[in-house]
């Protein structure tokens, strides 16, 4: 069995593409994906009347054609942010409205979640590729309804699913505190707690796969850049810290499953051994366009090979 593994996609439209297509390209039979699926933020086009105006990573320019603003509007998707146009009303309208600007993200989020489940079934239909995909903290809960209608995406959270005769597959986007204080966030005990519910649904931790949004901590999969009182990386981004779970560490290190898939900590791609669990994060580099991710070949005996990719 050949999996593909990728995470952190954070809304961007050419790495969910990259992925649903990774299925055919690798010849896998299973697609995993491990949290963080919506975008961070909307980037305004203003219409005025020399054009579209929009400012985004300190790019400022005016596009005055359709074709142009279309062309800029792609950029920004495939980023992974929400390009929205508006007249210099609606921005000073949303400005003055803070619950009224969260529920258009909130919108703008959930159309290309649909978007994207649409693609998934055109790609998808009759080749008998299994996708599993788990929110994770940055994914708001409005989500989880629409995953759950597609026929052709399962939404893995807190459930256990049968990969072959032998493989099992569990999952949690829920992660340890962060300073963003995020969505899908917990402490460490309750994190644990969560994790041991799944417990009763596990055959043979040697035949399992743990797909858990948090990494371990001091795992090496989990180094961070260290924050400023400001949440300003210090030293130029130079100096790291452990930022993972204590919770999944002690899960790993106790029932020592086949394999430990994860995500959420961008700069910490690698692999490690965790005792006799083999650890993976594949990183992200969602705003490039670059789909980062794991291949792992799993026979009888467990674990046969696996591979970084990127592409």
């Amino acid at each position: 069995m050949i999996v593909f593994f990728a995470t952190d996609v954070h809304g961007s439209d050419v790495c969910w593409k990259k992925f649903i297509n990774a299925g055919k390209y690798y010849r896998s039979e299973v697609l995993i994906l491990g949290g963080d699926m919506t975008g961070k933020a909307i980037i305004p086009f203003i219409k005025l009347k020399d054009g579209f105006h929009f400012d985004f990573m300190e790019n400022k320019q005016i596009l005055q054609s359709e074709e142009e603003v279309s062309q800029a509007e792609k950029m920004i998707a495939d980023k992974g942010y929400y390009p929205v146009r508006f007249t210099p009303e609606e921005i000073d309208y949303y400005r003055e409205h803070p619950e009224e600007r969260e529920a258009l993200f909130t919108q703008k989020a959930l159309k290309r979640l649909e978007d994207w489940l649409a693609f998934a079934e055109s790609k998808l239909k009759d080749t008998g590729i299994k996708v599993f995909v788990c929110p994770g903290n940055d994914d708001m809960f409005e989500i989880d309804g629409l995953l759950n209608q597609s026929p052709y995406i399962i939404s893995a959270e807190g459930q256990a699913f049968d990969l072959d005769e032998n493989c099992q597959l569990i999952s949690t986007g829920w992660c340890n505190p962060t300073p963003w204080n995020t969505f899908r966030e917990e402490s460490d005990s309750k994190l644990l707690e969560r994790l041991e519910k799944m417990l009763p649904l596990v055959r043979d931790f040697r035949r399992l796969i743990c797909n858990f949004h948090g990494p371990p901590y001091k795992s090496g999969l989990d180094d961070a850049p260290e924050l400023d009182e400001n949440l300003r990386p210090k030293f130029a981004g130079q100096s790291l810290v452990p930022v993972g779970s204590k919770a999944v560490r002690d899960f790993i290190y106790r029932h020592q499953p086949m394999l430990g898939l994860f995500g959420h900590i961008h700069e910490a791609r690698g692999t490690q051994r965790l005792k006799k669990t083999i650890g993976i994060n594949p990183g992200s580099s969602y705003e490039q366009g670059l789909l980062q991710g794991a291949l792992i070949e799993i026979n009888k005996k467990g674990v046969r090979n696996y591979l970084l990719t990127s592409g």
